[in-house]
């Protein structure tokens, strides 16, 4: 993930929070976890959110959405790599 990847999934994470229903998911198709922040490399969640999101409540999906609207402003996505991982 990069900055303006970032940006846009933050925006679009602002927006689906206000949805009073419907709430979609964030999947990207991207689907790999990064080994430091443990989070997937396309839309920011945790292993226990994915797993999670299909039994989920709107209120908690949109939970999950605000977590990643402030993961992705944090920059958590831009943890360091490990010296020598180009594949975290």
């Amino acid at each position: 993930m990069n900055f303006a990847e970032a940006e846009t999934l933050a925006a679009r994470a602002a927006a689906v929070q206000a949805l009073p229903e419907g709430v979609p998911s964030p999947c990207t198709s991207v689907c790999r976890m990064d080994r430091q922040s443990g989070f997937c490399e396309g839309c920011l969640r945790t292993i226990p959110e994915i797993a999670a999101w299909s039994k989920m409540e709107d209120a908690a999906r949109r939970g999950v959405w605000h977590a990643i609207e402030l993961r992705a402003r944090a920059g958590i996505w831009r943890l360091a790599e490990a010296p020598g991982d180009n594949h975290a």
